[in-house]
């Protein structure tokens, strides 16, 4: 494949991947593995905000129902400890809470169903005004702590997933909509300036449960800002032991759930144009499928957010990192998490897309290049910065090769390389190939992070860049001009 840029292009390209990202439920951001693992996604890429489920969960112990000795009366009162901690962390890592409104504290519980393996409760409150008064107070609180001007600034999720039974009793849509009005008029009644959004549903539900939810919506009067809902790009997996083995969508397919959701939006005149949070998403949609480690995910995901900004305001990618209990604690250090990153802050090769595409924000002038196999930007000084993949979901060892001239002179230019590929930046190989220890030794771990990193390559360029890509390869590459300005002296060729 040959392009010839001619800097004159202007694709449109919106890179909102840094928006947004996920994580394990709140209370494990009280452990030190999840701070560490945070801090390192936050230096090396940096995201605005987080989202994750169990805000109002029993582990946060916020909630509590008690009664009064004098009167008998059955009150409530609420507990900050934990969220002051979790708040203070995020603060320190400069980032801001998405803040998803669940799940049930068990005193305020209608009934015993939960979910997950630390007992989620997804069952309506037993009483609506509880409900209302522990959002305003949890507001209020952050208010009080962080400021008004702040706290103002994050938005709210009115629960999560409720089109599917597990996550909100019998997926129960007219219940769903009786706590969205609660709560996103509780919200706004504590700040207007809060944006306050749903149905965060997944799956191909849009024409039932976006349309329907638009209408109540519509209907009621009530406050909506934006629209949330889940995308997840694989089938059913098979499952063995531990782990579970999905086949991805076909590339060119992978946003086949989303497609109907911005047009059922926007037929709506009230809502025409309202942002679309995509508040997770991922390849597979559990916790222990060992895609999410491959060198094929990054590839996949490459592809996937080269376009994911074009009808979505945000895409918040399911997660950070692997200290995550969904299904349990997990028995192994690969094992298929949903992370960035995994346990022992080993960066995963999807973390380095996202990486190489926080570069291409900076200095960006505008987008020139963008297909299936690659994007290009300019940047301010002149120069030309690109992300190219190649996908191989069968394995099949294929090779692309990508050749790509740019305005530039014929010399004096510098060109930079850096590759992921299941032979230069594959710890999920390299720990296969120690042993696949469950808990590896501290020099085991040293070795894994150390086989985690992109090979950088550097050389003096003309106008073009040739690229081979392996099998599920992910390339950054940055062409500019660098004219040699040598010291009294020095002369580099005298070296080599």
């Amino acid at each position: 494949m040959t392009y010839n840029i001619t800097g004159k292009e202007n694709i449109p390209f919106n890179n909102n991947a840094f928006y947004c990202i996920g994580t394990g439920r709140m209370g494990l951001a009280l452990q030190k593995q999840y701070f560490q693992q945070l801090q390192f996604v936050q230096e090396k890429i940096g995201f605005e905000h987080i989202r994750g489920h169990g805000l109002f969960h029993d582990d946060m112990a916020i909630y509590h129902e008690y009664k009064d000795e004098s009167s008998g009366e059955i009150k409530v009162e609420y507990n900050w400890t934990y969220l002051d901690m979790v708040m203070d962390s995020y603060k320190e890592l400069k980032i801001k809470p998405f803040i998803e409104l669940g799940f049930m504290p068990k005193e305020l519980a209608s009934d015993k169903q939960t979910i997950f393996y630390w007992k989620g409760n997804t069952t309506p409150p037993k009483e609506y005004d509880k409900w209302a008064s522990l959002i305003k107070a949890t507001l209020n609180h952050l208010i009080d702590r962080y400021g008004k001007d702040e706290v103002v600034q994050y938005p709210v999720e009115v629960w999560n997933e409720p089109n599917l039974p597990g996550f909100w009793k019998d997926a129960d849509m007219e219940e769903y909509f009786k706590l969205y009005e609660v709560s996103a008029k509780a919200v706004k009644e504590v700040d207007t300036r809060f944006k306050v959004g749903g149905p965060a549903v997944c799956g191909g539900s849009d024409q039932k449960w976006i349309k329907a939810f638009l209408e109540f919506v519509k209907k009621q009067h009530c406050p909506l800002d934006f629209v949330s809902r889940h995308h997840y790009t694989t089938e059913l997996p098979k499952n063995a032991g531990h782990y579970g083995y999905p086949k991805l969508h076909p590339k060119a397919k992978c946003f086949e759930q989303l497609d109907s959701t911005r047009g059922i939006v926007d037929s709506f005149e009230e809502f025409k144009g309202m942002n679309i949070h995509v508040t997770e998403f991922n390849t597979s949609y559990i916790p222990n499928a060992p895609v999410h480690d491959m060198n094929l995910n990054a590839a996949y995901i490459a592809l996937m957010l080269s376009t994911f900004g074009d009808n979505h305001f945000s895409y918040s990618y399911w997660t950070f990192g692997d200290l995550f209990e969904e299904c349990g604690v997990p028995f192994s250090l690969f094992h298929g998490g949903f992370g960035l990153v995994a346990n022992g802050v080993i960066p995963k090769p999807t973390f380095w897309t996202f990486f190489f595409y926080k570069k291409l924000s900076q200095k960006y002038e505008k987008c020139v290049l963008r297909n299936e196999n690659c994007i290009v930007v300019k940047t301010t000084d002149g120069g030309y910065r690109g992300i190219a993949w190649n996908i191989d979901e069968t394995l099949s060892g294929s090779e692309i090769t990508l050749d790509l001239s740019f305005p530039l002179r014929e010399k004096d230019n510098s060109l930079l390389t850096q590759l992921v590929d299941e032979e230069v930046c594959n710890p999920l190989k390299v720990w296969h190939d120690l042993g696949e220890h469950a808990n590896p030794s501290k020099e085991e771990l040293d070795i894994l992070r150390a086989s985690a990193q992109p090979l950088v390559k550097t050389s003096r360029s003309s106008n073009k860049i040739h690229l081979v890509l392996k099998q599920n390869a992910v390339c950054y590459f940055e062409i500019k001009s660098a004219p040699i300005k040598s010291d009294r002296g020095y002369t580099y060729q005298r070296l080599v």
